[in-house]
């Protein structure tokens, strides 16, 4: 058992006043350990970039939208992007361009999907859409209208407009149980139609 007179934290009077407020100090820092663990948590899962997931927090949410549909028979969709031209922005502009960039895809990316679909940076100048209750054919005309507002819009970088690029790979959901297979399908099927281009 603690010794009172060894500890000065503890009330020194045994009154009812003194024991809530042990109490309500005690619950304060409770509170403030558990909001501190929890944006611990949730930095653990977030690119330190962009407004988007790392590739932790995108696997995650991945194999959560695997359970669900093999629970529910939902379908979903992966949409994989690797940006064109990046190389050339960062080396022609600098790495602060690029680093703009990379926010600006993320940005767009983010404003073009639902709230119960997920955008992740996975590395590198690599991003990819997951989209919940989607097939195949509803990921294509994703990634196309996606293709057209990177062109267009492109992201302001020392006065002017820089376009960007990006080429799409397109992988339904079908019964996978792995992520990394399911994401290593949606990136072969982009780098597919990055030599295509």
């Amino acid at each position: 058992m603690t010794d009172a007179a060894a500890d000065p934290s503890w009330p020194t009077t045994t009154g009812d006043a003194a024991l809530r407020a042990e109490v309500e100090r005690l619950r304060a820092e409770v509170a403030a350990l558990k909001a501190r663990a929890e944006a611990a948590e949730a930095a653990a899962d977030h690119d330190v970039l962009t407004p988007s997931l790392n590739r932790r927090g995108f696997v995650e949410a991945v194999n959560r939208t695997m359970a669900w549909c093999a629970r529910y028979g939902s379908s979903a969709v992966l949409v994989y992007l690797d940006m064109d031209r990046f190389k050339s922005i960062n080396d022609g502009l600098g790495h602060a361009a690029g680093d703009a960039a990379l926010i600006a895809v993320a940005r767009l990316l983010a404003a073009n999907v639902r709230e119960s679909d997920a955008v992740g940076r996975l590395g590198g100048d690599e991003f990819a859409l997951l989209m919940l209750n989607a097939g195949v054919e509803e990921g294509r005309d994703k990634a196309r209208r996606l293709t057209e507002a990177l062109e267009t819009t492109g992201f302001e970088w020392d006065g002017g407009n820089v376009p960007l690029g990006g080429s799409f790979g397109v992988r339904a959901w079908n019964g996978h149980t792995d992520a990394e297979v399911w994401l290593a399908e949606a990136d072969a099927a982009m780098w597919v139609r990055k030599k295509s281009r």
